[in-house]
């Protein structure tokens, strides 16, 4: 949906943010913005990293169980 959006679109909606939040509440909104994407890409790494660890504790013990 973002992808079809394009450069026109874009100055568009941030033209329209402007105007409804005004200059002094955007900063604010961004800084939100930018805290809670930080803040899902580390929730999402550590979900892929404990997925990952679960897999190889599943591997050793397979491996483990075939050569015992």
């Amino acid at each position: 949906m973002l992808s079809n959006i394009g450069i026109p679109g874009l100055i568009l909606v941030l033209v329209i943010a402007l105007i409804i939040f005004g200059p002094s509440k955007l900063p604010e909104i961004g800084r939100a913005f930018g805290k809670t994407l930080t803040e899902f890409k580390s929730a999402t790494k550590s979900l892929v990293s404990s997925d990952d660890n679960d897999a190889d504790t599943e591997v050793k013990k397979k491996r483990d169980q075939t050569a015992g």
